[in-house]
């Protein structure tokens, strides 16, 4: 069995899952995944931010460089069931300005497969 690693929030709270290379939200569902760079990705391709210590996920405010999409690998095959309980937050540094929590500001930027403003369109 993979190791389940809790993303926190900066308040602390657990809000994904990793279990390398997917992510998953808190009901199991896959909403991202993470490269051996460690940057996060939706589950579509887009960037979303990169895994900091803490762990947590952020993102650069203003991005200089555009980021190209990378294909998203193969769908895991199913749901993760999330521990019933998660180890308390380690103590994290303080975000600059420059930087968004994206579990916490933006968490629109990992959704599930089926959902998603960044999704195409079925016509």
């Amino acid at each position: 069995m993979a190791k389940i690693i809790p993303l926190y929030t900066t308040k602390g709270d657990a809000e994904a899952f990793l279990v390398y290379p997917y992510i998953y939200n808190r009901l199991g569902e896959w909403i991202g995944w993470i490269t051996a760079e460690k940057e996060i990705y939706s589950v579509i391709g887009h960037y979303v931010g990169f895994l900091a210590k803490g762990p947590r996920i952020l993102r650069k405010r203003a991005i200089e460089i555009a980021t190209e999409h990378k294909r998203p690998p193969v769908s895991p095959a199913g749901k993760v069931y999330p521990p019933a309980t998660v180890p308390l937050a380690p103590m994290m540094p303080e975000l600059n300005h420059s930087e968004i929590d994206i579990l916490l500001d933006e968490p629109e930027r990992l959704h599930t497969a089926d959902s998603g403003e960044f999704r195409e369109d079925l016509d």
